[in-house]
C-alpha cells in the first residue's frame, strides 16, 4: 500500500461496511456503564456519514463495559454462562446506540443473535439486508448467540453473511491502528500501514482473535483498524484517507 494520503482514488469502492465498536469504548470514563456524551457523538458521526456517502452501514457492538466472559469464568463461573452474560450486555449498549441514532435521525433496526422479541428483531440474514437496503442502520447484538465466541468474530461473521465490503473496527483508548507490539510498553513499536491476514495469524498482532481474522482472510473480506475516538476519522476512511492499518 502507498503511503499516499488516500488509498484509492475517486468515489469509496465499498458500499457497505460493518463498523465494529467495543462495549469499552461507549463506556464512561471509569470505563464502565454506558456515556450518554460517547453514544451522543458516536450518532452524529454516522448521521455525518450517511449524508455524505451512500453506503450501507451495519454495526456488531460489544458488551465489556458492562460484562465480559472472560472476566467471570476466571472467577470461577461456568464459561458458557458467562458468556451468555456478555451477549446480553451487548443487546444493552446496542439499544442504547439505537435510541442515539434515533434521536440523530438515523432509521435504526437492532437484531439479535438470541430471541427476545420485546426488545428487539431476531437475526435473519434476509431481513437484515432488507432494512440495509431501506437506508437504515442495523445493530448486531448477542455476538453469534454462541459461548466461546467473541463479537469480534461476530462481526466478521456478519460481515461475510450481508456481503458487506470491509469491517471497521474502532479502537480506543488511543491506539491508532495495529502495531508491531504494544505501544503503550514498548516505545519501538511501530504502526503498520498494511498487513497481511497472514501477518496477523503468525506474527500474532493484535487486531482480532484469530477466528475472527481466519473469517475475513477465507471471505477476502479487509479490515480497517482506526482511532474511533478522534471525530472524523470513520468519515475520512470512507472517504479514501490511510488512517489506521489496512489488513488484507
Amino acid at each position: 500500500m502507498s503511503d499516499q494520503a488516500r488509498r484509492w482514488e475517486g468515489d469509496c469502492p465499498w458500499k457497505r461496511v460493518i463498523l465494529k465498536l467495543s462495549g469499552e469504548a461507549l463506556a464512561d470514563p471509569t470505563g464502565e456503564n454506558i456515556s450518554g456524551e460517547v453514544l451522543k457523538n458516536l450518532a452524529s458521526e454516522i448521521a455525518s456519514v450517511r449524508e455524505v456517502h451512500a453506503i450501507d452501514i451495519a454495526i456488531v457492538v460489544g458488551g465489556g463495559n458492562i460484562w465480559r466472559g472472560m472476566s467471570g469464568s476466571d472467577g470461577g463461573m461456568d464459561r458458557a454462562q458467562s458468556d451468555h452474560m456478555g451477549m446480553l450486555a451487548t443487546v444493552i449498549n446496542a439499544i442504547a446506540l439505537q435510541d442515539a441514532l434515533e434521536r440523530a435521525e438515523v432509521p435504526t433496526r437492532v437484531m439479535t443473535a438470541i430471541g427476545m422479541a420485546q426488545v428487539a428483531e431476531p437475526y435473519i440474514r434476509r431481513r437484515a439486508v432488507r432494512h440495509l437496503e431501506k437506508g437504515r442502520v442495523v445493530i448486531f447484538a448477542a455476538g453469534t448467540g454462541n459461548p466461546f465466541f467473541t463479537t469480534d468474530t461476530a462481526a466478521a461473521l456478519r460481515a461475510a453473511e450481508i456481503d458487506a465490503d470491509a469491517v471497521l473496527k474502532g479502537t480506543h483508548s488511543g491506539v491508532d491502528g495495529v502495531y508491531t507490539a504494544d505501544p503503550n510498553t514498548d516505545p519501538d513499536a511501530e504502526l503498520l500501514d498494511d498487513v497481511s491476514f497472514l501477518d496477523v495469524l503468525s506474527r500474532e498482532l493484535a487486531v482480532m482473535d484469530s477466528a475472527a481474522i481466519a473469517v475475513c482472510k477465507d471471505n477476502k473480506t479487509p479490515i480497517v483498524v482506526f482511532d474511533l475516538m478522534t471525530r472524523g476519522n470513520f468519515e475520512s476512511i470512507l472517504g479514501g484517507a490511510a488512517i489506521g492499518t489496512l489488513v488484507r
